[in-house]
């Protein structure tokens, strides 16, 4: 390993090599004053999330599980390398090698500054210091590979997620123009990448300085980089003392950048570092799925003010490194929404850096009144909130946990304590109050759809079952639904289900009125029910509904109302597992399956109802957008209520044409009511209804387990 002759205790690096006192007294000033900037800067980030709503604490049980699942995220990558598999391995390339080179100067630190002065331990030569050297070279030249992949992509593939353009501004409005955040990325890229090749031209041009001592030009293949670097400069004609005067120049260019990049780390985007692990450390596992629950009786309960807004999104906010993922899933940003995920955390983002204090913190006081929603520069405009489906597309892609779903959620509480809504959403808002659902019927017409059956279901609320099904509104009152309804109906009668339903006692779940923002409707809705099911008897909640599952799983253990819940999908997998119902035939259809945001992303419910297709004999196509990746049917968040305005596309219109573009498709299967209304309307809308038809997965079950039935399509050389 080292060359006889040479004695190991020289094979190093002598540190301050031929520097004065001067010199030095010059560099551990600058260097102490760097690491002050640094250490006052975390003490004003520390204080601007301090300065936000305190959420609740952290069980002392759970941190041990956090630590190790956020160590695990970092380490993996996993979430970076999700639907942009390259840029996160080469993100790790960066990440892995900063890591590196930083334990590399740490370890130098440890000898030369501490344990050296105080007890004379020497270990950094030898093959220690060779074996240091190798690794050093590696993880550099990984980390320079990631930095000019980045910059490349930045610069070159120019993917739109990194558009900075926004679609809730003009260019006339004063905070349209997000071109500091550009410039902060180059800046950011530039400097890791003079720190990474100065590093390795410092060491090239050591070399030829020293090229006269065998320990240090005889190894010097151990730093192969390096090594290839000197020999470019020996063979351009420098000489030792060239090469000397080089090393001087480039030793201060080096120190100096890589602390001046330290002492800035919490006043620019590198505090990612830091915020990104703090976001998913602090990040709720169940955002989208269950959302805060609204105290009723405080003077307020949404996000008025800057000082409204928990810690822990304040975290997020700065933890956001502008990756476009969330801008690039959102439905109603593809669709022409003024909405995009991304600028709605960098507006809380602006907003705590100007009035909490970014470098200068502020009193507490000073900016915790600070307006959010309004036409003012730097607020969030009430259509941006409003366009929001509630979806969870961007939260879940989010690889740093942002949670931008409950966000939203509660900057629209506060809209609907202060009325500003679409008259027709007022509107629903009011019969759901009035009706207990939201097309304004009255509540003796909910079990209507049942007069068709040629038998009677149990009223659960004056005699047990063993299955209640919770129908849900649109199950209930639509047309087209009724049908899937009476369908479902059939087949748990067939299987031998004994089950109810609540009839007329039955009230909307909730789960859109508190995706609107509605908190206390829901809260009212939600205790009525729970009411009423505390007065029944039975096992288990099954509903054909993902919205009304979302909410009676996850959400009413909040009110008291704990259940085992079931989606129909999931049900109907177990009937067939135990052998109570089994297709009579093979349908020959091509089909493709829209996950429901609420069943599929929300409650991970992929497989069910993929397995009740197979069993069903048809055949599955995926649409490029599916599972995790679903595109919105765009009826969440209330917005089934909301007519589009003009200059937008109907989001379902978007899914529509997706399924379209399969070739022989014979059906674009869904598994939500609310999918229903929104994609047969769309498919009608983009006049794709004569090449196929939008049925529920309940529909062709029914039609596999009853062979003398009319087929649900017409033959092949009918369609269109």
């Amino acid at each position: 390993m080292i060359p006889s002759g040479i004695d190991p205790s020289k094979v190093t690096r002598i540190l301050f090599q031929d520097f004065s006192p001067w010199m030095l007294a010059i560099f551990y000033v600058y260097a102490i004053g760097c690491m002050a900037a640094f250490a006052w800067g975390v003490y004003a980030q520390v204080h601007k999330y301090r300065a936000g709503r305190r959420g609740a604490r952290l069980a002392w049980g759970d941190i041990g599980r956090r630590l190790l699942d956020t160590a695990k995220t970092i380490a993996s990558h996993r979430t970076l390398r999700r639907r942009d598999t390259v840029a996160g391995r080469l993100h790790a390339f960066i990440f892995y090698g900063f890591a590196l080179l930083f334990i590399g100067t740490a370890t130098i630190t440890l000898q030369e500054d501490i344990l050296g002065p105080l007890i004379g331990l020497k270990f950094w030569h030898g093959p220690f210091y060779l074996l240091f050297k190798l690794t050093m070279t590696l993880a550099g030249t990984g980390f320079i590979c990631g930095l000019l992949y980045m910059m490349w992509r930045r610069g070159w593939l120019k993917p739109p997620k990194l558009d900075y353009a926004r679609p809730d501004r003009t260019p006339q409005d004063a905070d349209f123009s997000r071109e500091r955040y550009r410039i902060e990325d180059w800046a950011f890229l530039w400097t890791l990448l003079l720190i990474g090749v100065t590093g390795f031209l410092l060491s090239g041009a050591r070399m030829v300085w020293l090229q006269n001592d065998p320990a240090v030009w005889d190894t010097r293949w151990w730093a192969p980089v390096g090594a290839s670097i000197a020999a470019g400069l020996k063979a351009v004609g420098f000489t030792s003392a060239g090469a000397g005067a080089l090393r001087m120049g480039l030793w201060w260019l080096h120190g100096v950048l890589a602390l001046t990049f330290i002492a800035l780390i919490p006043y620019t985007k590198a505090k990612h570092i830091f915020t990104a692990a703090a976001s998913w450390l602090l990040r709720n596992p169940e955002a989208i799925r269950h959302l805060p629950l609204g105290d009723l009786d405080a003077a307020r309960i949404g996000y008025r003010e800057l000082g409204d807004v928990a810690s822990r999104y304040l975290v997020q906010a700065d933890a956001c490194t502008k990756c476009g993922r969330c801008h690039e899933a959102c439905p109603a940003r593809a669709a022409g929404y003024p909405l995009s995920p991304r600028d709605v955390v960098l507006t809380l983002r602006e907003q705590a850096n100007t009035h909490l204090g970014e470098v200068l913190p502020k009193p507490r006081a000073a900016g915790c009144a600070t307006p959010l929603i309004g036409l003012a520069t730097g607020e969030y405009r009430p259509e941006t909130l409003w366009s929001c489906r509630q979806c969870g597309a961007c939260t879940e892609i989010c690889p740093v946990g942002v949670e931008h779903v409950p966000l939203i959620n509660m900057l629209r509480r506060t809209l609907v304590d202060e009325g500003e809504m679409d008259p027709a959403l007022q509107r629903t808002l009011g019969a759901v109050n009035k009706t207990g659902n939201c097309f304004n019927e009255s509540r003796r017409k909910r079990p209507n759809w049942t007069k068709d059956l040629p038998f009677k279901i149990k009223d659960a609320r004056k005699e047990p079952v063993d299955v209640l099904w919770f129908v849900g509104d649109y199950a209930s009152f639509d047309p087209r639904n009724q049908k899937v309804s009476r369908a479902f109906a059939r087949i748990l009668h067939s299987a031998g289900i004994d089950f109810g339903i609540l009839y007329e006692g039955e009230t909307t779940a909730g789960n859109d009125v508190r995706r609107v923002g509605e908190e206390g409707l829901f809260q009212q809705l939600a205790e009525g029910n729970i009411s009423t099911l505390g007065d029944c008897s039975f096992n288990r909640i099954v509903t054909t509904d993902p919205h009304s599952f979302n909410t009676l799983k996850n959400e009413y253990s909040d009110l008291g109302g704990t259940y085992d819940v079931s989606h129909a999908s999931a049900f109907l997998k177990e009937l067939m597992a135990d052998g109570r119902i089994t297709p009579a035939r093979k349908l020959d259809f091509t089909v493709t399956y829209h996950d429901p945001c609420h069943l599929g992303r929300l409650n991970r419910g992929y497989d069910a109802p993929r397995e009740v297709l197979a069993a069903t004999g048809v055949t599955l196509v995926e649409m490029g957008k599916s599972r995790d990746n679903s595109f919105c049917c765009g009826g969440g968040g209330g917005r089934v209520w909301v007519p589009d305005p003009p200059g937008t596309t109907k989001v379902g219109e978007i899914r529509a044409r997706e399924a379209a573009a399969i070739h022989g498709l014979d059906a674009l299967v869904v598994n939500c009511p609310k999918c229903m209304t929104m994609l047969e309307d769309a498919v009608k809308t983009t006049g794709n209804e004569r090449n196929f038809r939008v049925l529920e997965l309940t529909e062709l079950l029914a039609e596999a387990l009853e062979p003398e039935e009319p087929a649900l399509l017409p033959a092949p050389a009918e369609v269109g």
